[in-house]
């Protein structure tokens, strides 16, 4: 079905219009996007259009009417490529930042904004029309030296909130108003009204906080399952080749192991992350593009570590070029060295033998006693109605081991308590990432999504819950859910 059709259909579940209308519609409709269209031409509302937009999409749909915007913001993308594609950034919050697209089908565009700020992308749909105009006018504003862009809309109240009339005494107010504000609670954000009842039915629950006593061992490192001669006999260190390119891989592997290196290999993302936390490498050889979870990511969580941030990193990329990325992917994601594809061989060891020439005396600390210490002492204050306290104590775990699913898990349960669902999202995701077969993450994961608005990615994750539901009742209950969500 075309996507003109699949938004017709919607429209007229939603009785936006009537089939007459759509008939008319889609006959004007000369390859321009429908739904903005039809706002523009009045034929239906804004919030009718976002609507079937966010329905179609699976993600919220963003009233550009309503926003408060924080100009500086702009700094992470330059206007040619807002004007190009149709995005503007309207919140960064910490580690995520939150866009406005009128096709967040560009997953490429999505990728890169990702590579170049270091930052996780929540991308939300907007009408075409107004955010043409909300980009050029918000664009303009800054070059004049303003720092805010109001919508015309904005409530009275959220003005207020964020100081943007006050005194330029008070004006630092707004910094601690914004970084404070749950983005589900900006104005503009449209929830369908069906997905948030139904959202409703469930929630974080209190009996996913689960006593750790047999659980603690995911924090401690698991047994080296490889008695081969080769890992017995490699007189060198262990390096970790990541690439799903499998030529490119087998020949570092190659390489490698003629060198003396016990080498282990991953083709994918979570593979990676895995093997990580399994074998504790000397040396991770990384590309930058990869299945499940970018390299950038992988190295951003690595050397955010306390446990395994000392391990060198040579990033490997075919995509990103020139010296201004490489020396992004050092400042934001750590790595030690970055080459170009196609490389040669004799540059490839130079920095395997540079970075392991590197590399600090051996260390035998007790990291995973620490991470087991805060887990316990997180779950003690939880249980003691000590909520902030939890989260510092886990907090404190996941930057000691951050490869821990656990500690994640436990963390986004009590962001998630905490009404900071974003934060929740994320601690979940990794721990998805860390351990897919985790029922409770994956589960209160999808809970999530759903609460956030991203329908899509709601549905993904109870699919994928379904088929790890422990016993029959569970996945009928969620069967019935999956049909009133679809």
């Amino acid at each position: 079905m075309s996507e003109k059709k699949q938004l017709g259909k919607i429209l007229l579940r939603q009785r936006a219009l009537s089939p007459e209308e759509l008939d008319r519609a889609l006959a004007d409709n000369k390859g321009g996007r429908l739904a903005s269209r039809l706002a523009a031409s009045g034929a239906i509302s804004d919030v009718a259009a976002l609507k079937a937009l966010s329905e179609q999409h699976g993600i919220p749909g963003i009233d550009l009417s309503q926003i408060c915007l924080r100009l500086e913001d702009l700094d992470l993308l330059p206007r040619e490529i807002a004007e190009k594609h149709l995005i503007l950034p309207v919140l960064v919050e910490d580690d995520r930042l939150f866009i406005a697209m009128a096709n967040p089908r560009e997953k490429k565009v999505i990728d890169e904004l990702e590579f170049v700020t270091g930052k996780r992308v929540y991308p939300y749909v907007a009408l075409e029309g107004p955010l043409s105009a909300v980009i050029e006018e918000a664009y303009e504003k800054k070059t004049r030296g303003e720092a805010f862009y109001i919508g015309p809309n904005c409530p009275e109240e959220v003005r207020s909130k964020h100081g943007v009339d006050a005194d330029p005494d008070e004006r630092s107010a707004f910094d601690e108003a914004h970084a404070s504000r749950p983005p589900l609670q900006a104005p503009g954000v449209v929830i369908d009204d069906e997905s948030e009842a139904l959202s409703r039915r469930e929630d974080v629950e209190d009996n996913d906080f689960s006593e750790t006593s047999r659980e603690l061992s995911v924090v401690t490192d698991l047994p080296d399952h490889d008695s081969s001669p080769a890992a017995t006999e490699a007189s060198g260190k262990t390096i970790l080749v990541v690439d799903d390119e499998t030529e490119i891989r087998k020949m570092l592997v190659r390489l490698l192991t003629r060198a003396g290196h016990h080498v282990v290999e991953a083709d994918r993302g979570l593979s990676a992350l895995r093997l990580v936390k399994e074998r504790h490498p000397d040396l991770i050889v990384l590309d930058a593009m990869l299945p499940e979870v970018h390299g950038f990511e992988i190295a951003r969580r690595i050397k955010g570590s306390q446990r395994y941030g000392k391990i060198p990193i040579i990033m490997v990329s075919a995509v990103y070029r020139g010296w201004r990325y490489a020396e992004d992917l050092k400042a934001s994601c750590g790595v030690d060295h970055f080459i170009e594809k196609p490389f040669r061989i004799a540059e490839i060891m130079a920095a395997v033998d540079a970075s392991l020439r590197k590399l600090p005396p051996a260390e035998a600390p007790d990291v995973s006693g620490e991470a087991e210490a805060a887990l316990n002492a997180g779950v003690g204050a939880y249980k003691a109605g000590r909520l902030d306290e939890a989260i510092e104590h886990l907090k404190r775990g996941v930057a000691i081991d951050p490869l821990a699913y656990r500690l994640h898990f436990h963390l986004g349960l009590l962001y998630g308590k905490k009404g900071r669902v974003y934060d929740a999202v994320s601690e979940l995701e990794t721990a998805v990432d860390i351990n897919s077969r985790h029922f409770p993450a994956v589960k209160n994961l999808a809970i999530l999504y759903q609460k956030a608005g991203f329908r899509n990615k709601a549905v993904e994750m109870w699919e994928r819950s379904l088929s790890l539901a422990p016993d029959e009742e569970t996945k009928q209950s969620i069967r019935e859910h999956l049909l009133n969500l679809l």
